[in-house]
């Protein structure tokens, strides 16, 4: 195909040659923030720096189309990603300062005052919930910034965030991960949705135990709670996953571990109270402020706004009647000029790069949206109003030039070929890839940010895989999906949007190093989950049926 760039998966003669040099710019991160402990804005342009030349000089990728993708995935990193974190910040604050914050944390210590059930309510269950409602970073800022006014230490709250993020990611924003790869696939999106949730109930179960631990050391007076919690949506997610596909997932499962956490709290009293900087109480010590419903329902009504202009913003037919607002353009210079190969594709297969800019469907615009609602409802007076939005802006500033550079630095990777690249050099492991299609999922999120993107950039792959092999193609594919959840624990992304949300940009480097032992831990025990469900438990996996579009 003569004037396009026809992606080379392996320019060096050897797949793990080549996929050492396509990794060199993860090693460059790393090595920025880990090592040097620079800042995460200069991290990434290192990054992204690094990433375009080895597109440009290993994998003679055209030096218009490597700017290009830079330019596309900066936008794309502007519009949606950090329209969407603006806005869910400038929501926070405008509940801080008009003081109904207060009033919010309040009523969460009624339920109970332990730190470690408050975490487990807000960043797990809540957090959840919002993943399942807006996704794209918007749970993790939500939750970090709830989390960090009810008394936690922003790297605790950021990095507590984004362990809890793992049980809800793998259906986010309506279980978009998962219908979107089973369009990619050709395959009926709840057989996807029910083999997921088979593997994922491992790693779910245990996510409000680690909470736990990491929040109190010990949990041991809390056992009962946590496992009720941990119980309760892990079951509800298994089967809302099986019976009802993947859109309600998260929905379901957060608000019956919420209501039957609430519940185990009046049944089993906690005997000793733990809060974080202070001594053990006795529950039967502290005395619950009281709280009349009305004042519950005004704090919380900035989220239940969120969350109600998120159901309408999914919505088909809103989604239609506002695409007139769309601005739309063809990427220059990368525009179906990048072609696919097989494995990555069926055949050779030119990428679209169109930029939409849906300047009303975006979910940022939604929560906007919900600020205004919550101005108007709870007559906020202008001048408490426009500090936060100074706030949100002053504080948003060199994040958002963070996100827009690593999401850039996703889409070199994409487009030059150096994703594809590392993905296959763990394909070629034959019969071993059972344990390496789970990392495959995880490199992907690491690299795009997103499970979806991650899913959308694989899914292929994985597909092939598992037909050369000989193996149920919907394992691998669900494989692939539960390797992307425990991957966004140290994605750069979402990193970059939890230390945003806390006030901590710049330090990127500490939540990595408080997240990437559990995301270890987790992407060891998904790439075991894989090889029992290939080897030992067949019968696991769902009756694959085709996909009718």
């Amino acid at each position: 195909m003569q004037g396009y760039f026809l992606q080379n998966y392996d320019p060096a003669g050897n797949i793990w040659l080549s996929a050492l040099v396509a990794a060199l710019p993860i090693f460059v991160f790393l090595l920025s923030l880990v090592a040097l402990k620079l800042k995460g804005y200069v991290a990434a342009f290192l990054t992204v720096a690094a990433s375009a030349g080895v597109a440009v000089l290993f994998y003679k990728m055209p030096v218009s189309a490597a700017f290009a993708s830079f330019a596309y995935g900066f936008l794309y990193g502007l519009w949606p990603i950090a329209w969407i974190i603006l806005c869910a910040i400038f929501l926070y604050k405008l509940s801080v300062n008009s003081g109904y914050f207060e009033t919010l944390k309040t009523s969460i210590t009624i339920i109970s005052p332990d730190h470690r059930i408050q975490v487990i309510l807000i960043a797990f269950c809540f957090g959840s919930f919002l993943e399942g409602a807006i996704g794209f970073g918007a749970p993790v800022a939500i939750s970090a910034a709830l989390l960090m006014g009810l008394g936690l230490k922003p790297l605790s709250a950021a990095g507590l965030s984004m362990v809890a993020n793992t049980a809800g990611a793998a259906f986010g924003a309506v279980g978009i991960p998962i219908t979107a790869l089973a369009g990619t696939v050709n395959l009926d999106p709840t057989i996807i949705s029910t083999m997921t949730a088979r593997m994922l109930p491992p790693i779910t179960f245990l996510v409000p135990f680690f909470l736990a631990f990491l929040v109190g050391g010990k949990f041991k007076d809390v056992l009962p709670h946590v496992t009720v919690a941990a119980a309760s949506y892990t079951i509800t997610q298994y089967a809302t996953a099986k019976f009802l596909g993947p859109e309600l997932v998260n929905i379901t499962s957060a608000i019956v571990s919420i209501v039957l956490l609430s519940a185990s709290v009046r049944i089993w009293k906690i005997k000793n109270i733990f809060r974080l900087g202070g001594a053990q109480d006795s529950e039967r010590n502290l005395e619950p402020p009281h709280l009349s419903a009305g004042q519950i329902l005004k704090a919380w009504l900035p989220f239940g706004f969120v969350i109600a202009a998120i159901v309408v913003w999914n919505l088909d037919a809103f989604k239609s009647a506002m695409s007139f607002a769309d601005i739309k353009f063809e990427v220059p210079n990368l525009h179906n000029v990048v072609v696919q190969s097989a494995p990555i594709s069926e055949g050779e297969q030119a990428i679209a790069a169109v930029y939409s800019w849906g300047v009303i469907k975006a979910t940022g615009t939604a929560i906007l949206l919900a600020v205004v609602l919550t101005i108007l409802a709870l007559r906020v007076k202008f001048s408490i109003v426009l500090a936060p939005a100074k706030q949100a802006g002053k504080e948003m500033s060199l994040p958002i030039v963070t996100i827009g550079l690593i999401v850039a630095y996703a889409y070199i990777a994409k487009y030059s070929g150096q994703a594809a690249t590392m993905g296959l050099a763990l394909s070629s492991t034959g019969n071993a890839f059972g344990f390496f299609s789970p990392i495959i999922g995880w490199l992907g999120v690491f690299l795009t940010g997103s499970v979806t993107s991650a899913n959308l950039l694989f899914g292929t792959l994985q597909q092939v895989t598992a037909n050369q092999l000989g193996v149920h193609e919907v394992i691998f594919l669900a494989a692939n999906t539960v390797g992307g959840v425990v991957g966004k624990i140290i994605s750069p992304q979402s990193i970059a949007v939890a230390c945003a949300a806390v006030g901590m940009a710049g330090r990127e480097s500490e939540v990595l190093k408080f997240t990437l032992k559990y995301s270890l831990i987790f992407i060891v025990l998904a790439s075991a989950i894989t090889w029992l469900v290939i080897h030992v438990f067949p019968q696991l996996v769902p009756v694959v049926t085709d996909f009718i579009k």
